[in-house]
Order: structure tokens, then sequence, then C-alpha cells
């Protein structure tokens, strides 16, 4: 388990925002990655924060990253491989109509969950 904890701050100009309090002892640097399709993030800046054992994440988004269709940010405690967050970016087109195809599909099958209660319901009365 990891004494790291991330909170996101914000995400602005392409560039997602943090910060890492647990880190302990002042100046002793976390050892964070950041993975996007199982692939190393470049453009991961880690600043120690005026407070003491805070630290300042901010991950660059690549220009590949922004793609039509999911795209997840995957931000761990490299020290012990445990995840401590992350964020995803969605776009597209294609993205609108699979949404609408899932929320169809849920519709429908709320509805035969309806009529089976109702059923179950009227038999057991």
């Amino acid at each position: 388990m990891s004494d790291l904890i991330l909170t996101k701050i914000r995400m602005r100009n392409g560039v997602w925002e943090g910060r890492i309090t647990g880190a302990g002892t002042t100046g002793v640097r976390p050892d964070v990655k950041v993975t996007l399709m199982d692939q190393p993030v470049e453009g991961v800046t880690l600043e120690e924060s005026s407070e003491a054992g805070i630290w300042d994440l901010a991950i660059e988004v690549p220009s590949h990253a922004i793609a039509d269709g999911v795209q997840t940010f995957l931000i761990f405690d490299a020290a012990n491989d445990i995840k401590l967050g992350d964020f995803t970016l969605i776009a597209g087109e294609a993205l609108a109509d699979d949404l609408r195809a899932e929320v169809e599909l849920l519709r429908a099958e709320l509805d035969m969950l309806k009529r089976a209660f109702r059923r179950h319901c009227l038999e057991t009365m």
C-alpha cells in the first residue's frame, strides 16, 4: 500500500494538474510514473510545493492522445507499483453513437427486468 495520495486540481491548456501528499520528509521526491496504453508518458513534472511533504504534479497531454475514442492515463507510485489515480479523455462522433446504443440497450434490459418483476409479484400473491 502506498502512503501517497493524489488529488486532482484541474485540467487546463492540455495539462492535467494534481497534488501529491503523504510523501513524508521534505525533499524526498516521490517516484511517480504516468502511462497511456501501457507506454510511459513524456512531459511529466513533479515539483515540491511550498508546504512540506506536498508535491505538485503536471502531466502534459501528448498530441497523439487527442484522438477519437477513450484515452486513459494511469498515474502510479513507481516505488510500490500502486495506482494512485487516473484521468480520461473522450472524443469523437463515433463515441456519441456508442453511448446512445449503450443507453438504448440499458433501457431495453430495464424494461425486461420490470416486466419480469411485475410477473413475479403477480405470481407470488
